[in-house]
């Protein structure tokens, strides 16, 4: 069963690339006290989620935060050495805050928005979706309902329910 409105996050911990190397981030440390906008892309540098979803929020990052959200935040089920490349390809300016790193799935299995895709040999990974958390607690949830889309779960729909 995967999470819902009103629910609160799990605890986990990601990882994130410091200055001094990868770091454990708690979601905890991430969200509370916080109003948080965190998208979820299946793979860094896979198509959609490199030239569609995340370019989104980096476009309407200042328009986000502007209507309320302490930071934009990202994950997926890659490693941080992944998330950090990712990062400094992406060209985001500092607009993107957390780009957190999954590399078990252990976050997406813990809300139930786990992918197996090991069919196509990518293993398990995160489902495409976007959420306002607000201390801990989610207060908007846009789960994509199709492979290749990022429309639910973009910027400009989660805009509008800020």
């Amino acid at each position: 069963m995967s999470i819902k409105v009103g629910d609160r996050l799990p605890h986990a911990t990601f990882h994130v690339m410091t200055q001094e190397g990868p770091k454990p981030k708690t979601t905890d440390e991430i969200f509370k006290g916080k109003k948080i906008v965190l998208f979820a892309v299946p793979g860094a540098f896979t198509p959609t989620c490199h030239k569609n979803h995340l370019p989104g929020f980096i476009t309407h990052a200042d328009a986000i935060k502007a209507r309320g959200a302490d930071a934009i935040a990202v994950t997926a089920v890659n490693d941080v050495f992944v998330m950090e490349a990712w990062r400094l390809a992406s060209d985001n300016d500092g607009k993107i805050d957390f780009f957190l790193a999954d590399g078990n799935a252990e976050f997406a299995k813990a809300i139930g928005l786990d992918v197996d895709a090991s069919s196509s040999g990518r293993g398990i990974r995160s489902d495409r979706y976007s959420m306002i958390v607000e201390d801990g607690v989610v207060k908007s949830l846009n789960i994509e309902n199709g492979p290749g889309k990022a429309d639910i779960s973009g910027a400009e729909n989660l805009m509008r329910q800020l």
